[in-house]
């Protein structure tokens, strides 16, 4: 279709449509059931906004077996939410309290992954339900049962109507990207030394695959345990280790061993990640045919250790870059491990790199809370102002007995977005909307008037039109629609007059500049730009640790990052916050669900996971190359071409840094690519020692991720 906006695109309606059709006849269902087969107009309310809040409201992510499992845990959440909307309801302090400090909780409930974020806005709208007068605790069991059989009948819905295909998951993804790997392995280790084109292609593209943008919202490991912790760093080692394997050429010499040992290692790490969790993984503590992990350990530890003696440069430079294979692929097993096995992996993983391996869960949720319990957090903004534009919707249908306040309150939940821009430019379409859909309301009313049969007919295929056009044309069309959706639900509750409309539309507006207000206290900008900043920072920290290990190896001194195993060092720390910051950014990126009624999908930006690359292998390889006590200097010449090359990959970092995250007077050019003229990676100093080699190869693996960084979609990833 080309340039051709997603919302003129009939195959744009098929994935609403789908979803409309469960909302209808769940909705519909419960709603005529309770209504008009028992008589009960509390329970058919609660029945039909159940299915509403959930499937309609809210953008749950996943297949339909995966949504349903959602709802499924989240029954008891909404059990609570009626009970304790209830009875907050009993006077407009407590209502408004209630509001304030659970509708902040919901909304920054969001820092747990896409599932939560996703669902907020339905658990919303269903503690909002029950807030509102009459106080009537009395009612609290039909409210219960209307809930709970809205609840069971799209869980249903969701699980049976309409099954859809399965993608691959997350860990699928990173098995198929570690038996590429294998692969790799096994075709460097005979001739012609090199990957075909096929396979570095397919190197490409398992490697690309791995990145958030790729990935469908619901298998992203994007929450705070061990499991999507580790999965994550597994996704990051993969990439690193195709990486490294397509940039590898020549005779194997003396790495076919290392070679060989990260094929099976590879391999049996793809085994371990198709496999159930909970088994033996790759992540061995022994040694021996049946440990591939240690056989890795031990050829490295072997070519690391031999002498250089009279070995050409080429030989030498091979054998650093064989180094740096073996660790990515070390790590991938250790990742995987601890994301099969969960914490009965963690007593083989030394702590450091992987801090969170013995870390208890509620201590992992504690960090993820505390780390976004600030103004720079885009929860915690939207958290606040959310909280707040509730809590004063609420205040201001209790004072001024506002009819209908709960569609005022819907209005503010709906129409406070992520950024101020967003949250005023909807606003003025959704009131478009509202006004057209209030006047299409008044003429309704006025024709059919009190005939509830008519409206019960219109109904179901009304909700199906609405659910179907309004999350593909925006929230213009959303509002409108809806504005009838509700006036035909009310008419058939009570007595309804053109009036009705009128109501509505004053709900909307006031609801909506509510939210308009409060949008102006925290400014949000979106989850991009604090990934960019935490990003950024990553960068400017890892330039400082390049520097002082490029001098380490050069001087032979041992006052660089070197980290014992509780990790530690001068600038180590530091670094390793930096980059668990900009994990946390990362997860939140990849949680923030898709704007609703959104024309075009999320448009292809840095490649972030390439940026935790690169600060990862900062860590990885400074703690690797920082020269113990009683190793000599580097003779002068290599000496000050590895410090020039250090300064030269730091300056990348900083140019990168200041490209994610401009500061004002930042010069708005993209960081260049690599100069291909440039030779100081590839020069040959004579009398240069292994440990040389091994940290220029460490160096220009750090540029070949910098350049994934900014690469264009479809370069060089």
């Amino acid at each position: 279709m080309g340039d051709v906006p997603r919302r003129w695109v009939p195959a744009a309606y098929a994935a609403s449509g789908v979803r409309a059709v469960r909302v209808a006849l769940v909705g519909a269902a419960g709603f005529y059931l309770f209504l008009y087969g028992f008589g009960s107009s509390v329970a058919a309310t609660y029945a039909l906004f159940s299915a509403v809040a959930l499937a309609g409201l809210s953008r749950i992510p996943g297949t339909g077996p995966q949504r349903a499992a959602t709802v499924l845990r989240l029954v008891p959440v909404c059990w609570l939410l009626v009970v304790v909307g209830t009875y907050l309801s009993v006077r407009t302090w407590s209502a408004v309290a209630g509001m304030l400090v659970i509708g902040f909780a919901l909304a920054f409930a969001a820092v747990g992954g896409p599932g939560p974020a996703g669902a907020g806005p339905g658990l919303q709208l269903l503690y909002i339900l029950p807030s509102f007068p009459p106080y009537d605790p009395d009612s609290l069991g039909v409210r219960l049962i209307g809930t709970t059989v809205g609840l069971a009948l799209l869980i249903l819905a969701e699980r049976y109507l309409f099954p859809e295909p399965a993608p691959p998951s997350y860990r699928e993804l990173a098995a198929r990207a570690a038996a590429t790997a294998a692969d790799c392995a096994r075709e460097l280790a005979e001739p012609p030394y090199s990957l075909s084109p096929p396979s570095a292609e397919r190197a490409r593209a398992d490697g690309t695959g791995l990145r958030s943008l790729k990935v469908p919202e619901a298998d992203r490991p994007a929450g705070p345990g061990v499991r999507d912790r580790a999965l994550t760093h597994t996704g990051l080692a993969a990439r690193t280790l195709l990486s490294r394997l397509s940039a590898l050429h020549g005779p194997p010499d003396g790495t076919s061993e290392v070679l060989g040992g990260v094929a099976r290692l590879a391999e049996r790490t793809a085994a371990d990640l198709r496999a159930r969790p909970g088994g033996r993984t790759a992540r061995g503590t022994g040694s021996g045919s049946g440990d591939p992990y240690g056989e890795l350990a031990a050829a490295r530890a072997r070519l690391a250790g031999r002498p250089a003696g009279p070995a050409a440069p080429a030989v030498l430079r091979r054998d650093a870059a064989a180094l740096e294979v073996a660790d990515a692929a070390l790590t991938m097993a250790t990742a995987a491990s601890l994301a099969v096995g969960g914490r009965t992996a963690a007593d083989r993983v030394r702590p450091g790199r992987f801090w969170y391996a013995r870390t208890p869960a509620p201590l992992l949720w504690w960090h993820r809370i505390r780390g976004h319990a600030g103004r720079r957090s885009v929860f915690f903004q939207n958290a606040v102002r959310i909280g707040l534009a509730l809590a004063a919707a609420r205040l201001i249908a209790g004072l001024d007995t506002l009819p209908h306040g709960f569609w005022a309150m819907l209005a503010t939940l709906s129409l406070t977005r992520t950024t101020v821009g967003e949250t005023w430019g909807t606003i003025r379409v959704a009131l478009a909307g509202t006004f057209a859909g209030a006047l299409f309301t008044a003429a309704l009313l006025t024709l059919v008037g009190p005939h509830t049969a008519v409206y019960a007919v219109i109904l179901p295929v009304w909700m199906l039109f609405a659910f179907t056009v309004g999350p593909v044309r925006g929230v213009g069309w959303a509002q409108g629609l809806f504005t009838v959706l509700v006036a035909m639900v009310f008419a058939q509750l009570a007595p309804a007059t053109w009036r009705l409309a009128g109501v509505r539309m004053l709900d909307v507006l006031i609801g909506s500049l509510i939210g308009g207000v409060f949008g102006l206290l925290a400014w949000p900008r979106g989850a991009h730009d604090e990934l960019g900043r935490a990003a950024a920072g990553l960068l400017r920290r890892a330039a400082e640790i390049v520097v002082a290990t490029s001098a380490s190896v050069a001087s032979g001194a041992s006052g660089g990052v070197r980290t014992d195993a509780a990790g530690g060092g001068p600038g180590y720390r530091s670094l390793r916050h930096a980059l668990i910051m900009a994990e946390s950014a990362y997860a939140q990126f990849q949680s923030e669900p898709a704007r609703f009624g959104a024309a075009e999908p999320r448009p292809p930006g840095p490649d972030w996971q390439a940026a935790l690359m690169a600060g990862h292998h900062t860590l990885w390889g400074s703690d690797r190359l920082t020269a113990p006590p009683g190793v000599p200097a580097l003779d002068p010449d290599p000496a000050e071409g590895l410090a020039g090359l250090g300064d030269r990959v730091a300056g990348r970092m900083l140019l990168v840094s200041a490209h994610l995250d401009p500061g004002g007077d930042t010069p708005g050019v993209p960081a260049p690519p690599r100069d291909p003229a440039y030779r100081g990676f590839a020069a040959e100093p004579p009398g240069a020692p292994r440990r040389y080699y091994a940290a220029v190869s460490w160096l220009d693996s750090l540029m070949t991720d910098l350049e994934r960084v900014t690469a264009p979609e479809g370069g060089p990833r």
